[in-house]
């Protein structure tokens, strides 16, 4: 949902915030004139790639291998009679997101206010957003370990790479209810259980996101108008859908891509975008480095399903209603935000084992549980609920998972060893960036993968 590891930290631990630009540990010779790109990918660091290199009027192919662009981007409409649309995908775009905001001020995509007033529900007890708060000492320490974090040491942030959230917050003194709501709050950023992500990958995000922890925009109309736009002006006639790569071979300066298909592809370089899970379904000839194969099976994809249920009113009564609950259904947002109706619809995002439970539910048995998540605040409004859309990226076919999640030990091991080139064969996307579980991260990395191209 929202995770940022931007380490630029003041002058002291750079080892971090460098991995990717860092990783090459063998020289690539320059792109020549005239040579063919290929990108794995039309998700939005393929075409934030494709892009860059269409300004430098360098020949690419995007092979793709679902039967749509954008990736984990997906805009989708819910409701035919009210237009109302949702995002089954990537979310939001921060204050801070410097890429996306320019790109969407060049397309001239108008972004909207996408924040939130966050409600409380546990143990069956509903509180309005001024009713419940986290215990005053613990604040000021928690905050004071936010700051002390921007003065660690390298050898240090090494050090709490080795001990998971969850145990870092018992050590530092935060009380029983406390961590029980940090956990159902911070969950939600990594998509799985704080106990699954180290402490430095969580102080990382948390002492630099903005003060809504980057969960400021949405794009006017659905986030896939930006990959539309995208697409649009390098050429659609250069993305191939239904291209699911099985084998790719190098031969000397030439990289062939063999797709499920029976079609071949041939470039003099090879880009990446795609994540681990699908890099580890692929023949490489010559064989992938053990190490770089054994990160990408280490490489683990957070579970999320986000099940968006339309209400024949907006019973909510408030614009910037969200609610985090110990319910299965997890946290709640006005998805329908901005969008004018009397209609509305409240979108469920859920993690986890959770995301799995629901995710065997029937459209019946969703709505049925996320109504009742729903009755602390809003008594029973089933009677309201029309339909319900989901999508569960844990049982997506290519990815497995929402975004990339990094355990205790990993940040500054398995990070770095896939970000390495493979003579001529780069790898980009969300889960090798600064801004990693973000639409920002992708498109930064696809345009730093060209760059090193060019240079």
């Amino acid at each position: 949902m929202k995770r940022r590891n931007f380490l630029k930290t003041t002058g002291l631990l750079t080892t971090a915030s460098m991995l990717y630009q860092q990783a090459p540990t063998q020289a690539q010779p320059r792109l020549g004139k005239g040579e063919h790109v290929l990108i794995l990918g039309a998700g939005l660091a393929g075409l934030a790639a494709a892009y860059a290199l269409f300004k430098q009027q360098v020949p690419f192919t995007i092979l793709e291998a679902r039967n749509r662009i954008g990736g984990r981007v997906f805009t989708h409409q819910v409701d035919e009679e009210s237009k109302l649309h949702v995002e089954l995908g990537a979310e939001w775009i921060g204050a801070s997101h410097e890429r996306m905001l320019a790109l969407c001020k060049e397309f001239n995509l108008p972004l909207l206010n996408h924040q939130f007033t966050t409600h409380l529900t546990l143990e069956g007890q509903h509180y309005k957003p001024k009713e419940w708060q986290y215990d005053t000492n613990w604040n000021t320490t928690y905050q004071t370990l936010l700051t002390n974090f921007k003065q660690i040491s390298s050898r240090n942030s090494k050090v709490l790479d080795q001990i998971d959230w969850w145990k870092y917050l018992i050590n530092n003194g935060i009380s029983e209810r406390d961590i029980e709501i940090k956990e159902l709050f911070d969950s939600t950023d990594f998509g799985e259980s704080i106990r699954n992500v180290s402490a430095f990958a969580s102080l990382s995000e948390y002492a630099y996101s903005s003060p809504n922890n980057e969960m400021d925009f949405r794009i006017e109309g659905g986030n896939t108008r930006l990959v539309n736009a995208l697409s649009e002006k390098i050429g659609l006639e250069h993305i191939l859908l239904n291209k699911k790569a099985t084998a790719i071979n190098q031969t000397g300066k030439q990289v062939q891509v063999l797709c499920e298909d029976g079609t071949k592809h041939t470039g003099s370089r090879l880009l990446c975008t795609i994540p681990a899970f699908a890099l580890t379904k692929i023949n490489w000839q010559p064989a992938l480095p053990a190490e770089k194969l054994d990160a990408l099976h280490q490489m683990q994809y957070c579970r999320i399903i986000k099940s968006a249920v339309v209400f024949k009113e907006r019973f909510w009564q408030d614009e910037t209603f969200d609610m985090i609950t110990d319910s299965t259904a997890h946290y709640f947002f006005h998805s329908s935000k901005n969008q004018p109706n009397t209609k509305g619809t409240l979108t469920s995002y859920a993690i986890g084992d959770k995301a799995y439970i629901l995710s065997k539910m029937n459209q019946e048995q969703k709505i049925r549980e996320i109504c009742a998540a729903l009755k602390p605040a809003f008594g029973d409004v089933s009677q309201y609920a029309e339909k319900a859309t989901s999508y569960y990226w844990g049982g997506d076919a290519f990815t497995k998972g929402a975004y990339a999640i990094y355990d205790t030990h990993q940040w500054f091991s398995i990070r770095e060893m896939m970000a390495k080139p493979f003579r001529n064969i780069s790898f980009a996307g969300e889960h090798l960036a600064e801004w990693q579980g973000f639409m920002e991260g992708a498109v930064q990395t696809g345009e730093e993968a060209v760059k090193k191209m060019l240079t």
